[in-house]
């Protein structure tokens, strides 16, 4: 057994959306490192080029500019990928929206607007990329998709995110369910992460960054390293034989209760 290569994602082609900044470019950050040639997705097109220049530093970084927040945007990326390359080794589905207001107050349009990005496009991008990840599938070796959830949508959070945790909830369960239907030439795990420094949860941090570490067994907020190695052990041939799991990095806030 080479325990390198059963870690290494050396020739394989990944996708990650929302990959210019917070868990997305930890996410490619690893992937680049472990030896994936790795598309970047974002909708700010000065974003995706400085997250590209960071990764390049690592290994081979690609930037394109999407918007998945409708269904033609998720079919504008997956055309781009595929016209780009035969095979997609490892989608990750990380693209996402938050928003927040009291429950008499809460906008339809947040509603919708976190859905759409953050449930219907995992399900579009997915399905739409599908012949890329057959074609990357090799018996022992199936493709994979990483959809990034939260704890959020294991148990009740701190602020009123209604839409956001029901939809990671929804991301969950989609992933069970594609698991299923996709095997066994595609896995389909879902990432639950925990607190972790990024554009989305610098006002939670910042109103209760000491409580959430004094909650959490571990006694931290996570690290890029932390959300890598999980993406990394579950693109590689070490995690071809989990299929189904929603994983939480959360340091044990969700799991030890």
């Amino acid at each position: 057994m080479d325990v390198q290569q059963l870690f290494s994602v050396r020739g394989k082609v990944a996708l990650v959306t929302g990959g210019s900044r917070g868990i997305g470019q930890m996410i490619a950050t690893g992937l680049v490192g472990a030896g994936a040639r790795v598309y970047v997705a974002a909708r700010k097109q000065a974003e995706v080029d400085a997250a590209v220049k960071a990764l390049s530093s690592h290994g081979e970084a690609i930037g394109v500019s999407a918007d998945l927040s409708t269904q033609a945007g998720s079919r504008a990326l997956a055309d781009e990928i595929a016209g780009r390359e035969r095979a997609l080794h490892v989608l990750v589905n990380n693209a996402g929206a938050n928003w927040g207001a009291p429950l008499a107050d809460y906008p339809e349009a947040g509603w919708d607007k976190v859905m759409a990005l953050n449930v219907k496009a995992v399900f579009d991008l997915t399905r739409f990329l599908l012949p890329q990840l057959e074609a990357a599938a090799s018996p022992g070796d199936p493709a994979r998709v990483l959809n990034i959830g939260s704890i959020d949508g294991l148990q009740v959070p701190l602020l009123e995110t209604y839409a956001y945790s029901s939809s990671k909830a929804a991301v969950h369960h989609l992933t069970r369910v594609l698991a299923r239907r996709l095997a066994p030439k595609i896995t389909v795990n879902a990432i639950a992460p925990g607190p972790f420094e990024s554009k989305m949860m610098a006002e939670t941090l910042e109103k209760f960054g000491d409580g959430i570490r004094a909650s959490c067994p571990l006694g931290r907020i996570g690290e890029p390293e932390d959300m890598a190695g999980a993406a990394v052990y579950l693109a590689s041939r070490a995690g071809a034989y989990v299929t189904g799991v929603v994983l939480p990095v959360d340091g044990g806030i969700a799991t030890t209760k």
